[in-house]
């Protein structure tokens, strides 16, 4: 008889759309490979009953909770076949196919193609897949920039790409057309809040004004049919509205205003007037409190995706100052659910980092300057040189140093955008304002958001490897209290001593027999994204180090 051969099949879409319909992407890859095994039968394949379907993932890197899951089965030897549909569908990452290969080899596993005809055992069948990764690769990349430049050139010619609808337009009747429409009832609401403002001279009078006379923002359905918008208006998606250039007929990309095709709803006399009474109310920059230790150096520079300000806030626990940046509205309004609420130092460290890279690669492709000069370019890298160090953002005053050069910034939960200051980073290089190229100052990178309870946690381009602080210290004590029981204390003094419940340390204790390659993981920070204090201890981790790397993500090394 042929050999067993285990099969498993690994699906894989990049966005969410349409995965809540009966029959889905996944399924007719899984149906299309599942095919292609049984085919194989008489060769001793057989199929697996899990699934390992990563929707909503990008296949730029490999941190997926369904490969992890996959790749852990591999390394404990109970998968010999991996079956795609394409190999894009495994990566698009011509580096993290490597190491995928590498990684299968050593544990005797290979994977096919349904749709391209190869075999990763032999030499040339390698060589077949690095062709077609590279290829794979340069295609996504060259889409995203396709894409970019596409949005653009439209907006340069003011038409609307998309996005949340501003208050008082709605998108053309005929969706072949990208211009937006003025929705009359809408539009005197926004008439409204401009002649208020004019009349309070003041945002916090203008809040409480709109609030009394009952304007709300524009309603709206989201993706899963929820209801969401038609809400009292914060601070700060006041001051946004009063300074979208939407409603003077005009369309805003990075930090370029374009005419645009819409109609326009507020005069161009009464939008200066709201401009420089806004300037003039404004008055010292905000962010700029230095270096010291108990500023918040993202005071007044980045707003969420609803355009409300994030303010900086803190909340005291014993001894213990806990800092997190959140949404205004959550704090000059009625509490709101999606309002955001970050943890300050994981969101300083994760501007800091994309501040850090953008500036890395910028020296790296000769991108500082208008025109590049090389005679220039060291003395200019070498007074970047402590700013893009790989430890820049684990050191204070650096990180901080980082986050002055940020100007503005918009994060959402699919893109972080970031403008740096042309003034300060000219004073930094100490060359002339007008030396300083413009592709610089603008950064954009993928955004990720986990949200434990009312709190968030933001990830900012690639997942950094940097160690939970949280998990760390529950390993750490966990750890601890074993050495004592072994030692012979008793579980009532240690909790007593340590001030936790008994049923709290029994749950915690369990994180001192997981597998040392979990542990490693947690002590590396290289454990997959979401891997929380809750999901490693509720409900009981099992004993069996093969069924803790299937419910972790993590596999044997």
């Amino acid at each position: 008889m042929s050999k067993v051969v285990r099969c498993a099949i690994y699906t894989r879409k990049s966005t969410e759309e349409g995965l809540e319909q009966g029959f889905n992407t996944l399924d007719a890859q899984y149906e299309a490979c599942a095919a292609y095994v049984a085919s194989q039968k008489h060769e001793g394949w057989k199929l697996t009953k899990d699934r390992y379907d990563d929707g909503g993932f990008s296949g730029g890197n490999t941190i997926r909770p369904a490969l992890q899951c996959l790749l852990a089965e591999v390394d404990a030897g109970r998968i010999s076949m991996i079956v795609v549909y394409k190999i894009d569908r495994l990566t698009r990452s011509l580096a993290d196919f490597a190491r995928l290969v590498e990684r299968l080899e050593a544990k005797g596993c290979s994977f096919v193609s349904v749709t391209q005809a190869f075999n990763t055992s032999t030499s040339m069948g390698r060589l077949t897949l690095n062709v077609l990764l590279s290829f794979a690769q340069f295609e996504r990349e060259v889409a995203g920039e396709r894409i970019r430049d596409k949005i653009a050139a439209s907006k340069k010619r003011g038409l609307w790409m998309g996005g949340t609808l501003p208050l008082g337009y709605d998108r053309h009747p005929d969706p072949r057309e990208q211009v937006l429409v003025v929705n009359e009832a809408e539009a005197a609401a926004v008439q409204q809040i401009f002649d208020l403002y004019e009349q309070t001279g003041c945002l916090r009078r203008l809040t409480e004004e709109v609030a009394r006379r009952d304007l709300r923002s524009k309603p709206r359905t989201a993706r899963d049919g929820r209801e969401i918008g038609n809400r009292s208006f914060g601070r700060g998606q006041l001051h946004y509205l009063l300074t979208n250039p939407v409603y003077r007929g005009r369309t805003r990309h990075g930090r370029t205003d374009h005419n645009g095709r819409h109609p326009a709803i507020i005069g161009e006399d009464q939008w200066q007037r709201v401009q420089q009474m806004l300037q003039q109310k404004a008055g010292r920059g905000r962010g700029d409190q230095g270096l010291h230790a108990g500023a918040a150096p993202l005071t007044g520079k980045l707003v969420d995706e609803m355009g409300d300000r994030l303010t900086p806030t803190h909340t005291a626990k014993g001894s213990r100052l806990y800092r997190y940046y959140v949404s205004n509205r959550m704090i000059s309004a009625p509490p709101d659910p999606a309002g955001w609420r970050l943890p300050a130092a994981t969101l300083e460290a994760q501007i800091a980092g994309a501040v850090r890279g953008h500036l890395a690669r910028a020296i790296d492709g000769h991108q500082l300057l208008a025109r590049p000069d090389l005679s220039r370019h060291d003395p200019l890298a070498e007074k970047l040189d402590a700013l893009v160090a790989p430890d820049a953002t684990t050191d204070v005053v650096r990180r901080r140093r980082l986050l002055i050069l940020v100007e503005s910034g918009t994060l959402d939960r699919e893109m972080t955008t970031l403008q740096l200051s042309r003034p300060r980073l000219a004073a930094l290089l100490g060359v002339e304002l007008t030396e300083i190229a413009d592709a610089i100052l603008s950064i954009t990178a993928p955004t990720r958001i986990r949200r434990r309870g009312v709190e968030a946690r933001l990830v900012i381009g690639e997942r950094p490897r940097q160690p939970d602080p949280k998990l760390v210290a529950a390993l750490v004590r966990a750890h601890r209290w074993l050495d004592a029981i072994r030692a012979g204390r008793d579980i009532a003094s240690l909790a007593k001593a340590d001030g936790v419940s008994e049923g709290c340390l029994r749950v915690h204790l369990q994180l001192a027999l997981l597998a040392p390659t979990i542990q490693a993981a947690i002590l590396d920070g290289t454990q997959p994204e979401g891997l929380t204090l809750h999901r490693l201890t509720r409900p009981e981790m099992p004993s069996d180090w093969h069924a803790q790397y299937r419910r972790t993500g993590i596999g044997p090394a």
